[in-house]
C-alpha cells in the first residue's frame, strides 16, 4: 500500500468527525447562522493566504517534475478559492481585510509554514486540507444544500478539477518518499487542525 493510501485510512475517522461537526452540518442543511459562516469565511481567507505561501515555499525546493504542480496549486488557491471567498464575503458581510487570525487559524498556519521547511514534510502536512476538502465536497454534493450561497461553497470543493489536484498531491507524496512514520504524524496533526478549524471563533 502506498503511503498516500495509508494516510487516507488514518484520516477517515477525522474526516467523519468533520462531517458530523455542527458547522458542517449547518452548511449541508443550508441553515448555518450567518455570523458563524461569516467568521469561518474570514478565518479561512487568512488561512488561504498562508496556504499560498506554503505552496510557494515548497515550490522553491521541488524537483522539476513537481514544480509546475505547485505553481498551479498556488494559482488555483489565489485565483479560484480566494475569489470565492471574496465573492461570498459581500453576501455574508465579512470583513476580509480587517479579519484577525483566531487561535485555530494561527496554530494551523504556523504548523504548515514550519513543516514546509522540509519538502516531504510539507507535502504530508498540507495534504489534509486538499484531500479533506475534496472528499468533503464530493460527499456533500450527493445531497447539496438548496441555499445558494452554501451550494456555491459545496460546488467549489466537489469540482472534479479540485479532486484531480488532490490526487496529484497524493502521487507527489508517494514520489517524495517521506519517512512513513513522520508523514503519518504530520498528516494526523494536520487532520486535527482541520477539525479544530470548524470551531469558529
Amino acid at each position: 500500500m502506498t503511503i498516500s493510501r495509508e494516510l487516507h485510512e488514518i484520516g477517515r475517522p477525522l474526516l467523519d468527525a468533520q462531517l458530523a461537526h455542527p458547522t458542517v452540518r449547518g452548511i449541508v442543511r443550508g441553515d448555518l447562522p450567518v455570523p458563524v459562516f461569516r467568521s469561518w469565511l474570514e478565518q479561512d481567507y487568512l488561512f488561504l493566504l498562508d496556504y499560498v505561501r506554503v505552496f510557494s515555499r515548497l515550490a522553491w525546493q521541488a524537483p522539476d517534475g513537481h514544480l509546475g504542480d505547485l505553481v498551479d496549486l498556488a494559482h488555483l488557491t489565489w485565483h479560484d478559492e480566494l475569489s470565492l471567498h471574496r465573492s461570498l464575503s459581500a453576501q455574508f458581510g465579512a470583513d476580509l481585510d480587517g479579519a484577525v487570525k483566531g487561535p485555530a487559524c494561527a496554530a494551523y498556519t504556523a504548523f504548515l509554514l514550519r513543516s514546509a521547511a522540509d519538502y516531504a514534510d510539507g507535502l504530508a502536512a498540507l495534504y489534509p486540507c486538499m484531500w479533506g476538502y475534496s472528499t468533503l465536497g464530493r460527499i456533500l454534493a450527493e445531497n447539496p444544500p438548496t441555499e445558494p450561497r452554501y451550494r456555491a461553497w459545496v460546488d467549489t470543493y466537489a469540482d472534479p478539477g479540485f479532486a484531480a489536484l488532490a490526487e496529484r498531491i497524493a502521487v507527489m507524496i508517494d514520489e517524495a518518499a517521506p519517512d512513513p512514520d513522520r508523514a503519518k504524524a504530520l498528516f494526523t496533526e494536520g487532520m486535527h487542525h482541520e477539525l479544530a478549524f470548524w470551531d469558529v471563533p
